[in-house]
């Protein structure tokens, strides 16, 4: 008789979104992706939205296929997204348009308001939080400023998974670890900053209860059920998971032994350590570093980094040129090319919008004086060589906080999947890297509600299935004295061309 139990997982991404089923056995954790959409996003006017409805709608899709496949296996569910972004509920609990999508530029010169208020070294020593131009908080005063009546009239707040949630099980509450993104949650209360963000112009009525992550919300609504057909008695219930993707990503890694750092790697790359309480000094603030909350009251304290955007990026304009260039491919172009051809500093600003990617990186090489590449591999050599030496300054910088020597790199996410930034990674850290899985995410949502239903004891367990069901790959250091040579190529750059904080 099988009595195996299985948690589905809405894992979603910048580009992607997918519903992962997890089914275990008691002994090992069997993976399988049921449905796959692009979670995609549309103009309005100067704006960029999520397209949510429609997202919602895959979701549900994405739920009946697996229950009609699983059936009364399924157990719970649980959602993880990126972080940020949100959307405005009125009192009768509708939306009042369409979340604007991180990159929108409605934030620009919202950073230098809010230090004009308060100031931002005051403001990470509550938040502990990098001020960065898409933050949540950014963008709730970027609406105060212009007077929006959706945030007028609001009386929830809910962040894209909160939304899900709401949605699946009609309960409206913030889960943790992706309230803990927005650079408006006390670092040290892990409730709300009222206070600075009264000073900063923001209403907090629509701020709702936080919630810690592995709380069951309940069962699926009954209009859900029906859609999704859920079998009668046996409704499966939703779990607000770790729904901040990284936070998920970081519980998805298999056990290990050691200090080891974390590096969850796809579109954007998040280099970090868990620690047991938050780092709120003004150094970290000046190193770059972020206090978010994780899962088992750990905090993730990272900084981010541009991360596969650069490569994605080059891809897209490729294929909108007419060459319709697989990531495959790439990986052999940017293998076969010259290595340490030229550095860039993955963070510039230059970087961040979308379009032309490939000519931002030569103009960069131009104007600082390099080689400018030209081949489409030398392109893509330069721009994964210079990540791995942009992990570097951070790691630098993250052992004086780590408390104990880190001695290695768990890398998670779809960067895992390249190898050549695996090796170079391991070279410019000069630590061993461990890479995988590529389903950290979706397997760290999936312990969470394992545990939070009873199936798992511990999230600790909870690792120690995921290294007994998935096999990693690891990379050892090589090269150590050319690559200390193109890190501090790297440094001397960031030193001489690193635009003047606000």
């Amino acid at each position: 008789m099988d009595t195996s139990t299985v948690a589905l997982a809405v894992d979603l991404g910048a580009s992607s979104g997918r519903v992962v089923a997890g089914e275990f056995n008691g002994e090992t954790l069997k993976i399988g992706e049921v449905h796959r959409f692009p979670t995609r996003n549309v103009r309005l006017g100067f704006s960029c939205h999520w397209d949510v409805l429609y997202i919602f709608d895959e979701i549900l899709k994405g739920l009946s296929t697996a229950i009609a496949h699983y059936g009364a296996k399924v157990k719970s569910i649980g959602v993880d997204t990126w972080g940020v972004d949100y959307a405005l509920l009125d009192r009768d609990g509708k939306m009042l348009g369409n979340p604007h999508q991180y990159r929108d530029p409605r934030t620009d010169g919202m950073r230098e308001l809010a230090a004009s208020r308060f100031g931002e070294a005051e403001l990470f020593a509550v938040t502990g939080v990098q001020p960065m131009f898409f933050n949540t908080l950014y963008q709730l005063m970027s609406e105060a400023e212009a007077k929006s009546p959706a945030l007028e009239v609001a009386s929830k707040l809910l962040f894209m998974p909160d939304l899900i949630n709401f949605w699946l099980s009609g309960v409206a509450v913030n889960e943790r670890t992706i309230a803990s993104t927005s650079q408006m949650l006390d670092a040290r209360s892990k409730d709300w900053a009222r206070d600075p963000l009264r000073k900063l112009g923001i209403p907090t009525k629509m701020l709702g209860e936080v919630v810690e992550p592995g709380s069951i919300l309940g069962p699926l609504s009954k209009r859900v059920a029906i859609e999704v057909r859920a079998l009668e008695g046996a409704v499966p219930s939703v779990v607000a998971v770790g729904s901040h993707d990284t936070a998920s990503a970081v519980v998805g890694r298999p056990a290990g032994h050691g200090r080891r750092a974390f590096l969850s790697s796809g579109t954007w790359s998040l280099l970090g350590v868990e620690l047991e309480s938050p780092v709120l000094s003004a150094e970290a603030l000046e190193e770059g570093f972020s206090n978010e909350m994780g899962v088992g009251g750990k905090v993730r304290f990272l900084t981010n980094i541009c991360g596969l955007w650069l490569l994605q990026e080059c891809r897209a304009q490729w294929i909108a040129d007419g060459e319709n260039v697989t990531f495959g491919e790439m990986a052999k172009m940017a293998e076969e090319a010259t290595p340490f051809l030229s550095v860039i500093d993955p963070n510039n600003p230059s970087f961040a919008k979308s379009g032309d990617m490939p000519n931002k990186i030569r103009k960069y090489c131009a104007d600082t004086g390099q080689v400018v590449p030209e081949t489409k591999g030398e392109i893509l050599r330069v721009a994964t060589e210079s990540l791995a030496a942009c992990y570097r300054l951070v790691w630098d910088g993250m052992q004086s906080f780590a408390r104990e020597p880190l001695q290695s790199v768990s890398v998670v996410g779809g960067g895992c999947q390249n190898e050549l930034l695996n090796q170079c990674t391991a070279s410019s850290l000069g630590v061993p890297v461990e890479a995988g899985p590529v389903e950290a995410t979706a397997m760290g949502n999936i312990i969470t509600q394992l545990v939070a239903t009873g199936s798992l004891d511990s999230i600790a367990l909870g690792q120690e299935l995921v290294r007994r069901s998935i096999e990693t790959k690891k990379f050892t250091p090589r090269d150590s004295s050319l690559w200390s040579e193109y890190v501090d190529r790297l440094r001397s750059l960031v030193e001489t061309h690193e635009p003047q904080k606000a």
